[in-house]
């Protein structure tokens, strides 16, 4: 028997992603936002409230997302619970800020993959923005790469955040195959 469970949207495991910028003084900054997809082939839509990641989007028209990755998890989580207003998050966290080749924002070294992106739409809604930033470019260790050049999750191991727990996870193995596992179904 299912169970009405009203008005509830956090049953979806989130990305957990490392958006990283600049101030207008230069100064990097990351954040760790679980609440953002990708909405077309090369485009990246993020979800944030009024954070100072959001400000120096709006200053620069960039930012760099990285998923976040398990062995990182600590980095990632801290860059979630503290507030760049008050601290210097890139400072704090000992990772490597380094300035990006396409972009003005930084990428983080440690972290194995990295978007750069370029502000194409930018919505405040209430007291939250929406922020769609088209790729330009993506960077990546070869050592998260398979034998064809591209991401192997398996290699990768990125995390996901579960909002039913507020715990993140590990994305697992592969469970099926798309566009084929569902041809049990489909009638000659």
């Amino acid at each position: 028997m299912k169970k009405d469970l009203g008005v509830h949207a956090g049953v979806i495991p989130e990305s957990v992603f490392v958006i990283a910028t600049y101030d207008k003084d230069g100064t990097p900054d990351a954040m760790n936002a679980a609440w953002g997809m990708q909405c077309a082939g090369d485009e990246i839509a993020i979800n944030i409230g009024s954070h100072q990641t959001t400000d120096n989007i709006k200053e620069t028209q960039a930012f760099t997302i990285a998923p976040a990755d398990a062995s990182h998890l600590a980095e990632a989580d801290y860059f979630g619970i503290a507030t760049g207003r008050k601290v210097n998050k890139a400072k704090a966290s000992g990772l490597t800020f380094e300035h990006a080749k396409n972009v003005n924002a930084p990428i983080i070294k440690e972290l194995p993959v990295t978007m750069e992106c370029k502000v194409v739409h930018f919505d405040d809604m209430d007291g939250e923005t929406r922020i769609v930033g088209k790729v330009v470019n993506t960077v990546a260790d070869e050592s998260v790469l398979d034998e064809k050049g591209n991401v192997d999750f398996d290699k990768l191991h990125p995390i996901i955040f579960d909002p039913q727990k507020r715990a993140y996870r590990s994305v697992g193995p592969i469970a099926g195959e798309a566009w084929h596992s569902g041809r049990t179904f489909m009638q000659d």
